[in-house]
């Protein structure tokens, strides 16, 4: 469970962080905090919802953690934060927090399956 929610914290932090250079923000570590602090509330809720602690990395939690993050995200971001959400940063934020908190675990259910499948030993569960 702990590698699964380092993996997601790790997602959001690496998105802020290209973001935030990318629009010459820099990456001070309160600068980068403030940013993240809407998106890591999101993906607290996420998990909470998916009860993401009982199967971390099933494809099914990441499918309820990942639009869960960016809708939270966005409204913490909007009404406490002051920060914008306009329609082309809602679309990144989808497109990026879905590869990532997604993709990580599609490509742990596959590594899954061909382990079985092998009959190796290892269980990531």
């Amino acid at each position: 469970m702990l590698v699964a929610a380092g993996l997601d914290i790790l997602a959001v932090v690496v998105f802020v962080a290209i973001g935030r250079e990318e629009h010459e923000s820099g990456s001070t570590i309160g600068g980068l905090a403030e940013t993240a602090a809407p998106f890591l509330i999101g993906l607290a809720v996420g998990w909470l919802v998916a009860r993401a602690w009982r199967r971390p990395l099933s494809l099914a939690s990441g499918l309820v953690i990942w639009p869960t993050t960016v809708l939270v995200g966005m409204i913490v971001r909007a009404s406490v934060f002051d920060g914008g959400t306009a329609t082309s940063f809602v679309i990144v934020t989808m497109a990026f927090l879905g590869m990532c908190l997604v993709g990580w675990r599609l490509i742990a259910q596959s590594v899954m399956r061909r382990q079985s499948s092998s009959g190796g030993a290892l269980r990531l569960r």
